[in-house]
């Protein structure tokens, strides 16, 4: 990955959470705390990363200092850095015993246009507003997507959607994200059946012309009919037609990195966070 990429990527990842955080600065390490309970996050809540000029100055008193905090806070132990950004601070993390894990990253080839991806017969892709009447599905759909791993089809459908739906709507999901979507910090798009059901969905959260696409899932009842890669595709086109020059993504499976790699990502660096913290929203 060339270095001005790693310093886009990098500067992300210090700037999104800013939309719906607060930082608090414990020496070389930050620490984001959400602004309202329950607002929609970039992060797990309350995660921390290095800052960029001091990443190689981390020590076991800063990385103690940070978890009291999140203690304090109630949440989990959460950090989250760029491995090439700060190469030495995985093996403090790990001395201070915590479990690190990796998440390889893809970004978006610039020069490469963006293919237009086949849709079943019937299935439309839509950007959603913050009062479409899918919102409650679209955020509900993830829940049932990364519980099932994987890309084969398997049994959780519309019905297990709609009591999902129900509970995001129930727990105040719904109503704590529509000024993150009205605002523009967060864009939605779905596949929708003819009925209006969602079948695959996905996200992205803007900033300072770089993004990172999140949240991709399909149904798994619709899986293996190139839903996620025209979502996929979806988010990146509405990204860069609306400035987005920048342009990277997280996978889990090799399979998932094949998807990405045909719509035009390649390899770049990889995230490093604590093993089992919570995902993004």
């Amino acid at each position: 990955m060339s270095d001005s990429l790693c310093a886009r990527i990098e500067q992300y990842y210090a700037t999104v959470p800013l939309l719906f955080a607060d930082a608090e600065e414990f020496g070389p390490l930050r620490l984001f705390v959400r602004k309202e309970p329950g607002a929609p996050y970039y992060g797990g809540p309350s995660h921390a990363q290095p800052t960029a000029e001091s990443a190689g100055m981390v020590t076991a008193a800063d990385i103690a200092r940070v978890c009291a905090r999140q203690c304090e806070l109630g949440v989990p132990e959460a950090f989250e850095w760029l491995a090439g950004a700060a190469p030495t601070l995985r093996a403090r993390i790990e001395a201070a015993g915590l479990p690190v894990a990796e998440r390889p990253l893809m970004a978006l080839d610039p020069h490469l246009p963006i293919p237009p991806q086949p849709l079943p017969d019937g299935v439309t892709i839509r950007v959603l507003t913050a009062d479409d009447p899918a919102l409650p599905a679209v955020l509900a759909l993830p829940r049932l997507a990364f519980a099932a791993e994987g890309t084969v089809a398997s049994a959780a459908g519309h019905a297990e959607l709609a009591v999902a739906a129900e509970e995001v709507t129930a727990d105040g999901t719904i109503e704590s994200t529509r000024p993150t979507v009205r605002a523009g910090h967060k864009t939605l798009i779905a596949a929708l059946a003819s009925d209006g059901t969602p079948l695959a969905v996905g996200h992205y959260h803007p900033a300072d012309g770089t993004t990172e696409i999140g949240g991709v899932g399909t149904l798994p009842t619709a899986r293996r009919q190139g839903l996620a890669a025209a979502v996929t595709a979806a988010l990146a086109t509405h990204a860069r037609d609306h400035g987005v020059r920048t342009i990277f993504l997280a996978y889990a499976q090799d399979s998932v990195a094949r998807i990405y790699h045909r719509l035009g990502f390649r390899p770049a660096d990889v995230t490093l966070l604590i093993a089992n913290q919570p995902a993004r929203s």
